[in-house]
C-alpha cells in the first residue's frame, strides 16, 4: 500500500472522528498530529494526510458545494459519515491537488468506499466525483 493510500486512510480517520463527535476539524488534526509526532516511522503518511486536512479546512466551502451540486437529490447531511469524508477527500484532490491524476482520486475515494461503507456507496462516490471531474 502506498504512502499515499495510507494518508487518504488517515485524513479519513481524521475526517470522520471529527464527524461522528461534532468536533472542528482543526481539534481532531491537532490531536492526531500528537499521536504523529510518536510515530516517526510513519511520517510519510502523515505529511500528506495532513496536506489533505489542512486543504479541506481551508477550502470547505467550495469542496461542500461542489459535492452538493453534483450528488443529484443527496443533502450533505444526509449522506453516510465515511462517504461525505471521502468526496472532500477526493474533491479536494481533484481541485485542489496538481499532483494527484483526478483518477487516481477517484479511484482510491471508490475504494475506500467499498471497503469502509454501503454496498451502494462505492457507485454513489464515483458518480459525484465523475460529475465534479467533468463540471472542473
Amino acid at each position: 500500500m502506498s504512502a499515499r493510500t495510507k494518508a487518504r486512510k488517515r485524513a479519513l480517520d481524521i475526517l470522520f472522528s471529527s464527524d461522528v463527535r461534532g468536533d472542528e476539524i482543526a481539534v481532531t488534526l491537532a490531536a492526531e498530529a500528537k499521536r504523529a509526532a510518536a510515530e516517526p516511522a510513519r511520517e510519510a503518511s502523515w505529511l500528506y494526510a495532513r496536506e489533505i486536512v489542512d486543504g479541506i479546512i481551508d477550502n470547505r466551502e467550495s469542496i461542500d458545494e461542489q459535492i452538493t451540486t453534483h450528488s443529484r437529490d443527496w443533502k450533505l447531511d444526509r449522506m453516510p459519515t465515511i462517504d461525505r469524508a471521502l468526496l472532500r477527500i477526493a474533491v479536494w484532490e481533484i481541485l485542489h491537488n496538481e499532483e494527484v491524476p483526478t483518477a487516481v482520486a477517484i479511484d482510491e475515494a471508490v475504494e475506500l468506499a467499498k471497503e469502509f461503507s454501503t454496498d451502494d456507496s462505492g457507485a454513489f462516490v464515483h458518480g459525484v466525483l465523475a460529475r465534479v471531474a467533468r463540471a472542473s
